[in-house]
C-alpha cells in the first residue's frame, strides 16, 4: 500500500500499534510540488519571523568546548521546553529553527536553539568539528537546562543532521534517560548516513552536493586559520564529493578509521530499536538526498514508541503547504506538526 500524507507509516500495522500522535494532513502548496522544488523553495521563499529577544547562553559540552544556545523562556521557566537541534552547516538562525521557536513560544513553551559546536559563529572556540555522532553534545545541553533552569520537562527536536543527533541521543539513552525527557521529534532525519552521503552525489543532486562541500570547506579553511597546529588544509586536496570529505577530514580528525566507520557508529539506525520514549519522525519519499533504507523504516515502524509519518511530497525539510485561516501560520507544515506532537507533554 502506498504511503499516504496523514497516516502513512500506520498501514502495516494498524490495529497493533495505534498512533501516539496523528497528523493533519499535509498538502502541498499547489505551486510547489516535487522534491527538489519543494527543497529549493523552502531556503528561497522569504518569511518574516518576528521573536523575541533570546538569552544568548554558552554552555560547555565538554571541557573547553562551547557551544551557543539561545534561549526563549517564558516567565514561569518550569514549562515544558523544547530543544531544537540543525542540520549541516545550518545555525541556530536557520528558518526551520526560527519557526519551531516562534510556534512553540506560542504554545506556552521554552525554546532552546541549540548550535552545535562551531556553529553560530563559534569556529575560534576550540580545535574541534562537529559531526553527526556528537549526540552527547545535546544531553550535556540538556542537563545543564535541567542543573540551572528547573524546567519541569523537554522535548528534542532535530532537522536532517540534528535529528539523527536527537534520535541517536534518544536511543542511547533508552529507558535510563532523564525523568525530565518527554519526546522526541525528528524531520528528515538523516539514520543512514552512508546512503545519504552516496545520494548526493547522484547527478540529480549535485547542487546540494556542492553547496555543502563549499560551506564545509569555507569552514574547515578557517578552522585551519585558528587552529593552524591542529589542522592541515591540504587535507582537502582531491576532495570532491561529501563522502570523500568525511574520509579525509571528518574521520580523520574525529576518531574514526574512515568514512565507513563514521557512518557507521554515527548513524541513529543502529539504536532505533532501543527508543523507549514518545517519538515523532516525518519524512518525505521525495526528499532529494535524505534516504532511509528499509531495515530502516521497519525498524521505525516496529518501534511502539515511534509516530512514523512519510508524506508522498515535502523534499528535504521543507513541507511548504497551503495556508488556512490561521493567520500565523504561514504554510510551513512540519514545523507545526513537531510542536503539536509536543503539546501532549504540556
Amino acid at each position: 500500500m502506498a504511503p499516504s500524507s496523514s497516516r502513512a507509516g500506520f498501514e502495516d500495522d494498524l490495529t497493533e500499534k495505534p498512533p501516539i500522535f496523528v497528523p493533519s494532513v499535509f498538502r502541498p502548496r499547489s505551486w510547489l510540488r516535487g522534491g527538489h522544488t519543494q527543497t529549493l523553495a523552502a531556503f528561497f521563499l522569504p518569511r518574516r519571523i518576528d521573536l523575541p529577544a533570546a538569552e544568548r547562553r554558552l554552555i560547555e559540552v565538554e571541557p573547553g568546548v562551547p557551544v551557543l544556545c539561545h534561549c526563549h523562556w517564558q516567565k514561569d521557566r518550569k514549562v515544558l521546553t523544547l530543544i531544537v537541534v540543525h542540520g549541516l552547516e545550518g545555525s541556530s538562525e536557520s528558518q526551520y529553527m526560527l519557526g519551531i521557536a516562534r510556534n512553540g513560544l506560542a504554545a506556552g513553551m521554552n525554546v532552546i536553539r541549540m548550535n552545535q559546536r562551531n556553529c553560530g559563529g563559534m569556529d575560534h572556540c576550540a580545535p574541534t568539528l562537529y559531526n553527526s555522532s556528537r549526540s552527547a553534545d545535546v544531553a550535556a545541553v540538556a542537563r545543564n537546562l535541567l542543573e540551572h533552569d528547573g524546567v519541569s520537562g523537554f522535548v528534542l527536536i532535530g532537522f536532517s543532521m540534528g535529528g539523527n543527533l536527537v534520535l541517536k541521543l534518544a536511543g542511547e539513552w533508552g529507558s535510563d534517560g532523564p525523568g525530565e525527557f518527554r519526546g522526541v521529534a525528528a524531520v528528515c532525519p538523516a539514520v543512514n548516513l552512508a546512503a545519504g552521503a552516496d545520494a548526493l552525489h547522484e547527478p540529480a543532486n549535485r547542487i546540494y552536493e556542492y553547496y555543502f562541500l563549499l560551506q564545509l570547506f569555507r569552514r574547515f579553511r578557517r578552522k585551519v586559520k585558528l587552529f593552524p597546529a591542529d589542522f592541515d588544509v591540504s587535507r582537502l586536496r582531491g576532495v570532491k564529493t561529501l563522502r570523500q570529505f568525511d574520509e579525509r577530514v571528518t574521520a580523520y580528525y574525529c576518531g574514526f578509521t574512515g568514512a565507513d566507520d563514521y557512518y557507521a557508529r554515527a548513524a541513529a539506525a543502529s539504536v532505533i530499536d532501543r527508543i523507549a520514549i514518545p517519538t515523532l519522525v516525518i519524512h518525505a519519499v521525495n526528499d532529494p538526498f535524505v534516504r532511509i533504507l528499509p531495515e530502516t523504516r521497519q525498524a521505525l515502524l516496529c518501534n511502539r514508541n515511534i509516530t512514523y509519518i512519510e508524506t508522498e511530497d515535502g523534499g528535504h525539510c521543507a513541507f511548504v503547504g497551503e495556508r488556512d485561516g490561521d493567520s500565523t501560520y504561514d504554510g510551513r507544515w512540519a514545523e507545526r506538526e513537531v510542536v503539536e506532537f509536543a503539546k501532549q507533554f504540556q
